[in-house]
C-alpha cells in the first residue's frame, strides 16, 4: 500500500483497503487506550477518568505519527493514557496490568474479527481477494467481500497494534510491563534514554527491518483465529 501511495498508482483494491483502514484504526486505538484507562481506574488510579480519557471519541486518543504508521504499515501506537502509579496499591504489578490491558483488548478484538471473517467467507461464494483484485469500480464489489475485508483488516490491525506495543522499549506498553520484572533503579536508568530509544525504533520501522518478524506474527495469529473451525470440527 505504501508503494502505491508513493507512486500514485492506487488501484480499486488499494482504495477500498484505505477507506476500510480508517474506521478500523479509530476503533482499535480507542479500545486500546480506554482499556488502559479503565484498568488503571479499577486499580485505584482516577487520572485517566479525570482527564476524559475514558471517552469513546477517538480524537482524544490519536497520536498523529503513530496513527500514520498504523495506516501505512499495520502497526503503530496511540497517545498514551496518563496514569499516576502512586495511586496503585502495588505499583509494579498494577502498572504492568494497566500496560497489558491495551494489547490484551486488541488481541481479543483480533481473534473475534478473524473468526467473523471466517463466518463471512463461509457464506460467500467467492474469494474476496480474487473478486477485489479483478474489479475496476467500487460498484463491482459484493457486500460480503467488503464485510470480509473489513473483518480481515480490523483483525490484522488489532494484532499489529498489540504486538508492536508489547515490544519492551519505552514508551511502548512492553516497557511498562518490563517494569514489573526489573529493579526500580535499572528501569529508570533505561527510561532516561526513552527519547533516543524511540528514535532508533522509528529508524528500524522505516527501514523495514521489523516488518518481516511482525508481519509473520500478525499473519500467524490471524490464521490461528481464522482456522479455529478446523480445530473444533463440531463448529
Amino acid at each position: 500500500m505504501l508503494q502505491s501511495l508513493l507512486t500514485g498508482s492506487i488501484s480499486t483494491f488499494d482504495l477500498i483497503t484505505i477507506l476500510l483502514r480508517i474506521p478500523c484504526i479509530l476503533i482499535a486505538l480507542t479500545v486500546h487506550e480506554i482499556s488502559h484507562g479503565y484498568a488503571a481506574y479499577k486499580l485505584g488510579d482516577p487520572t485517566a477518568k479525570a482527564l476524559g480519557r475514558l471517552d469513546l471519541n477517538p480524537i482524544r486518543h490519536l497520536d498523529h505519527f503513530g496513527t500514520l504508521c498504523l495506516l501505512l504499515f499495520g502497526f503503530g501506537w496511540a497517545k498514551p493514557v496518563p496514569i499516576n502509579p502512586l495511586h496503585f496499591k502495588r505499583m509494579k504489578r498494577d502498572t504492568a496490568i494497566t500496560a497489558a490491558a491495551g494489547p490484551l483488548s486488541n488481541f481479543l478484538l483480533g481473534f473475534i474479527c478473524a473468526l467473523l471473517s471466517r463466518l463471512v467467507a463461509a457464506l460467500s461464494d467467492s474469494s474476496f481477494l480474487l473478486s477485489l483484485f479483478r474489479v475496476s469500480t467500487l460498484t463491482d464489489v459484493a457486500f460480503t467481500d467488503i464485510l470480509f475485508l473489513f473483518f480481515y483488516i480490523f483483525s490484522l490491525l488489532n494484532f499489529g497494534l498489540a504486538l508492536f506495543n508489547l515490544i519492551p522499549i519505552p514508551p511502548l506498553d512492553g516497557s511498562r510491563i518490563l517494569f514489573a520484572f526489573l529493579p526500580t533503579n535499572a528501569y529508570f536508568a533505561v527510561m532516561k534514554y526513552e527519547r533516543f530509544i524511540m528514535i532508533g525504533m522509528l529508524v528500524l520501522l522505516w527501514s523495514g527491518l521489523v516488518d518481516v518478524p511482525l508481519s509473520g506474527a500478525i499473519n500467524f495469529l490471524y490464521s490461528l483465529g481464522y482456522n479455529v473451525f478446523y480445530l473444533f470440527p463440531a463448529l
